[in-house]
């Protein structure tokens, strides 16, 4: 049998869309937001936030917890192959707690070829919702558009082991035992 066409695939697939569907607007309704013009670091200096959407009017901003989390490392390393796929409709940067320095070596060593910037020193981080009550980072997305020289904050999701977001978690679900206990590494060499 086609798997396509098979009844109880079709009727899953047709509810996991309209979960979807109703997961995009309860995000959007909750993390719509207007938001300041933020400054961050970078190598070649500061940079405001609506100067990130280097003249479009939609951005992602990926919350990335930094070099110290392997889950955060996994998930830009699928980012990377999808980047030129995402940034062909929007803009797109990772912004993690890092230094640039840092973020900086950790991209060359990755073969990252995304946009960074450093949130360190800013409530950015907190504001949108991606930090912990101790203010250390949680990882997600924020999507934004400019208009009229206003930014507005217009969806956001966070990031967890078996989020949408990460291909990985997805493949190992077609695994009887799931990822069965499996968790991501710096290396596997």
């Amino acid at each position: 049998m086609n798997l396509r066409e098979a009844p109880r695939i079709v009727e899953l697939r047709s509810r996991l869309v309209e979960t979807r569907n109703e997961l995009r607007a309860a995000l959007a309704e909750t993390a719509r937001t207007d938001v300041g013009d933020y400054v961050f670091q970078t190598l070649t200096g500061p940079v405001m936030l609506k100067a990130l959407f280097g003249g479009r009017r939609d951005l992602f901003v990926v919350h990335n917890m930094g070099t110290g989390c392997n889950s955060c490392t996994m998930w830009a390393d699928g980012l990377n192959g999808f980047y030129p796929h995402i940034s062909d409709r929007a803009a797109l940067v990772v912004a993690s707690p890092d230094l640039p320095a840092v973020q900086a070596e950790f991209a060359a060593s990755r073969g990252w070829r995304f946009p960074m910037v450093s949130t360190k020193g800013t409530t950015f981080s907190a504001d949108m919702g991606f930090a912990t009550a101790s203010g250390g980072p949680m990882p997600g997305v924020s999507a934004f558009q400019l208009k009229d020289g206003k930014v507005t904050r217009a969806s956001a999701s966070p990031f967890d082991d078996y989020d949408d977001f990460c291909m990985a978690w997805r493949f190992f679900d077609l695994l009887p035992e799931g990822a069965n206990g499996w968790r991501p590494k710096r290396s596997y060499a």
